[in-house]
C-alpha cells in the first residue's frame, strides 16, 4: 500500500481579529497529528522554522507585590519564604544585560512586583531602559498596570516590548486574581499600544483551567486589535505556600495542542515557550518548537523561578539544528510574509489538503 501523501497547504493564511470560540474549540478537537500539520505549515509560511528569539528575564525588584495572584511567589498574601528586595540599581541590571547579551540573548526582560510604578521609580526605570538598549539589545519590561502617561514614558525612553499577560479566560480568572479586574489588564495593553510599544502578552495553563478557559484565552489574545508580537506559553511553576502549588499539572499533549493553536490563530507573532520548561522533556519542547513555538527565556532563572541550564538548551538546540535569531532582525520568511493580511481566508482542515491520495494494495 502507497501511503497517502499529504502536500503543503496551498492557500495562505490571513490574519484575522474574529475568531469564534467554536472555531478554535474546532482546532483544539482535531486529531494530534492534523493539527500539528496546520500549525507547523503555518508557522513555515511566517517564520523560519529553525530560528528562536531567545531572552532573559530579571527581577529588577522582588517580592511582597499587593496583588493576590494564586500562583505567584512574589505576592505579598502568601508565605513562599521570598524575602523582600529593592528596586536593583542600574549598574546591577546593565551588567547582568551585558551577561545575558554574551550568552547569546537578543531581548533583555526586566520584572518588577509592582501594581504599577510609582513616579518615584519612574526616573530609574527609564534610565535602565536606556543603557540596556545602548548594548544594542530588544528591551521588554512587566511593571504591573501602566497609565497612558507612563506607556508614553516608557516609549520615549525606548522600550521596545511591554509585557502584561491575560493569564487565563475572562471567566476564570476571577479564581486566580480578585485584585485586579481582567479589564485593568485590557486598558493596559490599550495604552502600551497607543504609546507605540509593542506587546508581549499571553498566559499561563495548569491553573485548574478547563480545556474552554484555554480556548477562550487564545481567543481573547488573537481577537485584540493587533495581535500581541510576543505570545508567552506558560506551563505553571507550582510555587510552596500558594493557593495552586498542589494544582494537578496540564496534560502535557494538551500543552502542546494550546501552542498549535496559538501559532494558528496569530500566525505573526513570537510565540514563546515561557515558564515551566524545566520540568517539559527535550522531546516535548521538540514538539512545542514543530508546534510553532519560536521563543524561549534562556539563562537558569526567572524572576524567582527556575529554568533549565543554559548547557541543556544549548546541547537540545544543537540535537534540533536550531538557531538563535539575532537583535532586531527577522528570518527571511518573516519578511516575505508580514504583508499576507490580504490573502485568502484561513479555515484549514487537514484532511481537506490532501490532494488525490492513490491508495493501492
Amino acid at each position: 500500500m502507497t501511503p497517502a501523501q499529504t502536500q503543503p497547504l496551498e492557500s495562505t493564511t490571513t490574519l484575522r481579529h474574529d475568531w469564534t470560540r467554536d472555531e478554535v474549540a474546532a482546532l483544539f478537537s482535531k486529531p494530534f497529528n492534523d493539527l500539528l500539520f496546520i500549525a507547523h505549515s503555518v508557522h513555515r509560511q511566517f517564520h523560519d522554522p529553525n530560528a528562536v528569539q531567545i531572552s532573559t528575564l530579571l527581577s529588577i525588584k522582588t517580592g511582597a507585590c499587593p496583588e493576590d495572584c494564586k500562583y505567584c511567589s512574589q505576592s505579598g498574601h502568601y508565605a513562599t519564604g521570598l524575602e523582600k528586595e529593592k528596586l536593583l540599581e542600574i549598574e546591577k541590571v546593565v551588567a547582568e544585560a551585558r551577561e545575558a547579551q554574551a550568552k547569546g540573548a537578543s531581548r533583555f526582560c526586566m520584572g518588577a512586583a509592582w501594581r504599577s510604578p510609582q513616579a518615584k521609580d519612574m526616573p530609574y526605570v527609564l534610565e535602565m531602559v536606556r543603557q540596556v538598549k545602548e548594548l544594542n539589545m530588544e528591551t521588554c519590561m512587566t511593571l504591573g498596570m501602566l497609565d497612558a502617561h507612563q506607556a508614553r514614558q516608557l516609549a520615549e525612553a525606548g522600550l521596545d516590548y511591554y509585557n502584561h499577560n491575560l493569564d487565563t479566560s475572562p471567566e476564570y480568572y476571577q479564581h486566580i486574581i480578585t485584585t485586579r479586574r481582567y479589564q485593568d489588564r485590557l486598558d493596559t495593553l490599550e495604552n502600551v499600544r497607543t504609546a507605540g510599544m509593542k506587546v508581549c502578552c499571553g498566559g499561563i495553563l495548569g491553573l485548574g483551567e478547563g480545556r474552554q478557559d484555554r480556548i477562550a484565552l487564545l481567543q481573547q489574545l488573537a481577537n485584540l486589535p493587533q495581535h500581541p508580537e510576543s505570545v508567552p506559553i506558560n506551563r505553571l511553576i507550582k510555587i510552596p505556600g500558594t493557593p495552586l502549588a498542589e494544582a494537578e499539572p496540564i496534560d502535557s499533549l494538551e500543552f502542546i495542542r494550546s501552542i498549535a493553536v496559538a501559532r494558528i490563530t496569530m500566525p505573526q507573532s513570537m510565540v514563546r515557550l515561557s515558564a515551566g520548561r524545566e520540568s517539559m522533556s527535550d522531546e516535548m519542547q521538540a514538539l512545542c518548537f514543530f508546534a510553532g513555538a519560536n521563543s524561549i527565556f534562556y539563562g537558569e532563572k526567572l524572576l524567582t523561578a527556575g529554568n533549565p541550564a543554559t548547557d541543556r538548551d544549548r546541547l537540545l538546540f544543537e540535537r534540533l539544528g536550531l538557531y538563535a535569531l539575532q537583535s532586531g532582525t527577522m528570518s527571511e520568511q518573516t519578511q516575505q510574509n508580514t504583508a499576507l493580511a490580504s490573502s485568502p481566508p484561513l479555515y484549514y482542515d487537514a484532511m481537506a489538503v490532501r490532494h488525490n491520495a492513490d491508495l493501492t494494495a
